[in-house]
């Protein structure tokens, strides 16, 4: 899991304009989600964890325990209750719309080598998913 831990660059979407229509996201946010650089990074100390998102568009940090639910904004608008979860060599995100009609989702993030970080978003209710690709970068 320690290998999931820094600095992160995305490098290209699979389906990601799909999955965002599918979560209500308007025409205009979703073109200016396709076209904009992603940077994470990822923490942990002990018990605490951090993700740290950063763009030209919208920056966004979370701070949690695994396993402990919290309320969270998520960059698309959504009030959601949020948990993080280690299974095997995954971080995993649920996230579960507190308004009701709202969709639920799934975000894993998995490492395939030592510098390819693969986040799989999934709309649990439409069962819509889309694939972020992102690249170990020293800041």
């Amino acid at each position: 899991m320690g290998k999931l831990l820094g600095n992160w660059k995305l490098e290209k979407n699979e389906n990601w304009d799909d999955f965002m229509k599918s979560m209500g996201v308007n025409i205009v946010l979703r073109k200016v989600g396709n076209s904009i650089t992603s940077y994470e990074e990822i923490k942990n100390d002990g018990d605490d964890w951090e993700v740290n998102v950063t763009s030209t568009f919208k920056n966004k940090s979370v701070k949690f325990k695994l396993g402990e639910p919290f309320e969270d904004h998520t960059m698309d608008g959504r009030t959601v209750t949020a948990t993080f979860r280690l299974e095997g060599d995954k971080l995993i995100l649920d996230q579960k719309a507190t308004k009701p009609g709202e969709p639920d989702t799934h975000v894993e993030r998995k490492l395939e080598g030592d510098d390819t970080m693969i986040q799989t978003f999934h709309n649990v209710q439409k069962n819509i998913v889309a694939v972020r690709v992102y690249k170990r970068y020293t800041p």
